[in-house]
């Protein structure tokens, strides 16, 4: 059995109880570490917490040989830990279908997950989100646009847009460099840059920091410790708008 464990969102009392019954039962523990992660917990002790010994997984150790993984899932029980909810990433669901068509038997255990969180940092209403997006760190010869298109097109229908900022293995994308970067794309691509934001730092914590307000405003704000997430909001219901008037000063 490989069961997929959400984490939540930022420390060990995020998980489930059904969640922690299975990883301190598992005969293995991994941990995918490269779409998100849980910043007020380390690896050491996730391993005190759980009673358990966790193998790290990078990027490929998933998406090209997961072989390991679903060897030992059809002899024992295996937890796949992830930040956020299991699901929310596609290599998961890559990962779940290569177990199913090895004839191993998957699960799932839910948690919180930034997609949902946001509604309630921000109270931007979740039905008005259209398709997300994600910041790269730009690299040399490589300045992809689909983020800022991606926003255009929601803004053009009215709707919010999630812009997930980009993670690596020794460094964190920020909220000031995001937007930085966003600007940039829209420069390039001829495209008006959006004209409010919403940045939410530590979701899950117990002191995360919302703000909301323009490019300029967003750049000089500090936000703190990683991880940050970022929000573009199309026009404000007047209930959207007092809540983050009262909550992310607006």
């Amino acid at each position: 059995m490989l069961t997929f464990v959400g984490l939540g969102l930022y420390d060990l009392g995020d998980i489930s109880v059904k969640g922690l019954d299975y990883v301190r039962n598992a005969d293995a523990v991994y941990l995918e570490a490269y779409t998100s992660r849980l910043m007020g917990a380390d690896v050491s002790e996730m391993e005190a917490f759980f009673g358990k010994e966790i193998r790290v997984l990078a990027r490929e150790d998933v998406e090209q040989d997961p072989h390991e993984i679903i060897e030992r899932a059809a002899s024992g029980q295996v937890a796949f830990l992830t930040g956020g909810d299991p699901m929310i990433s596609t290599t998961h669901a890559d990962l779940r279908i290569r177990a199913a068509a090895a004839g191993v038997a998957t699960s799932i255990i839910h948690a919180s997950s930034i997609s949902s969180a946001v509604s309630g940092l921000s109270g931007l209403q979740n039905y008005r989100f259209g398709k997300s997006c994600s910041v790269p760190f730009p690299a040399r010869g490589w300045f992809p646009t689909t983020p800022i298109e991606t926003i255009a097109k929601n803004l053009e229908l009215s709707l919010h847009t999630l812009v997930y900022l980009d993670i690596q293995k020794d460094r964190y994308m920020r909220i000031p460099e995001a937007i930085t970067i966003l600007e940039e794309m829209a420069e390039k691509c001829g495209i008006e840059p959006p004209t409010l934001y919403v940045g939410i730092a530590r979701a899950g914590s117990e002191n995360p920091v919302v703000r909301a307000g323009t490019g300029a405003k967003l750049k000089e704000t500090d936000f703190g410790p990683p991880l940050h997430v970022l929000v573009v909001p199309a026009d404000l219901h007047p209930m959207e708008r007092e809540y983050l008037e009262v909550f992310a000063d607006l």
